[in-house]
């Protein structure tokens, strides 16, 4: 089934908030506002926004070091997030996780992770927790194309397959491992190929076109909840900037960039939906003047936050040393 116009709008805010989050956060981190590191989402904003469209708001979603766009689009509040990356005491984590560590359980949030394919085997426990509990639920799990290279990569599929798991495993393949293309690490081109492996679904789609996202998504999304399993959907794309903010990536050829930057996915987007009929211009500025305000919002709300009181650096550690510490 094809996305309905309340749906492509719907997707589009998704993307313009991602667009818009990410960019002030590249200027911030930049002014020394924003702490620890940060691997952003530009270029990458239709796989997300598109996959999140098909989900409920007690469907799952694991995420990973490059966070921020799977958090937005699955419903994250942006005044948490920019006072977590502000490293503020109301922040998502109290302002010690920071940009890869945001979770948020009453959205089916089940939190970024700062190790590659962590999240695999977590979304693993979580189908595991809906197969017993007898509900119809997904968990979509994100991740890169560095991390199928990844045991837990494997084993997360190959456990999946066996019990049928209400998984939908998105890999976003933006064609780097950091700094490593991905002809350089894998010798095959279509990672999508390795679902055959475990007798699942692999699907590769234009992870530039939300359209084609959503299409794969939902198909994927339908055949988990309706408990046959698994399925590896390979989403193609690109990322903008380096690996991580103040990465000068140097190791991208300047023609590849070129290439990729005419099909980045938001201006793209917004064409197709004119051209079509779905919004009018003045209807999507709109949109962006919304959503602009709301960045703003973000950052002043975080800006106004305190820092965690120096007594609760222990706090929410789960170690022996803890009561030593406060001896101490």
């Amino acid at each position: 089934m094809s996305a309905t116009k309340e749906q492509m709008k719907d997707i589009y805010l998704r993307m313009r908030r991602i667009r818009d989050f990410e960019t002030a956060v590249s200027r911030l981190f930049a002014e020394g506002k924003v702490y620890g590191f940060a691997h952003l989402y530009l270029g990458e904003e239709a796989i997300a926004p598109a996959v999140c469209e098909c989900l409920r708001d007690d469907d799952y979603i694991t995420s990973t070091h490059r966070g921020h766009g799977h958090i937005i689009a699955k419903g994250g509040d942006m005044n948490l997030m920019m006072a977590e990356l502000f490293g503020r005491y109301t922040g998502y984590c109290k302002g010690k996780g920071g940009s890869m560590h945001i979770a948020d359980r009453d959205k089916g949030i089940l939190g970024a992770n700062g190790i590659v394919g962590a999240g695999q085997p977590i979304s693993c426990g979580a189908g595991l927790s809906i197969v017993l509990r007898k509900t119809d639920q997904v968990c979509v799990c994100f991740f890169g194309d560095g991390s199928t290279n990844q045991s837990t990569f494997h084993e997360s599929l190959n456990l999946a397959s066996i019990w049928k798991l209400p998984i939908v495993f998105v890999c976003e393949n933006n064609h780097y491992g950091i700094s490593m293309s991905q002809s350089r690490h894998q010798a095959i081109k279509d990672i999508a190929d390795r679902g055959a492996a475990y007798n699942i679904p692999g699907v590769s789609v234009d992870g530039n076109d939300p359209m084609a996202v959503f299409e794969a998504a939902e198909e994927a999304v339908a055949r988990a909840r309706a408990g046959k399993g698994p399925t590896l959907i390979e989403c193609k794309t690109y990322r903008q900037h380096g690996h991580f903010e103040g990465d000068p990536a140097t190791y991208k050829p300047p023609e590849e960039q070129a290439a990729w930057m005419k099909k980045d996915p938001v201006p793209n987007y917004t064409k197709f939906l004119v051209e079509n009929g779905v919004m009018t211009q003045a209807e999507i500025d709109e949109v962006d003047k919304k959503v602009a305000g709301e960045i703003d919002a973000a950052i002043k709300f975080a800006d106004a936050q305190p820092y965690a009181p120096d007594e609760s650096v222990v706090d929410d550690v789960y170690s022996d040393i803890k009561e030593e510490v406060r001896v101490r």
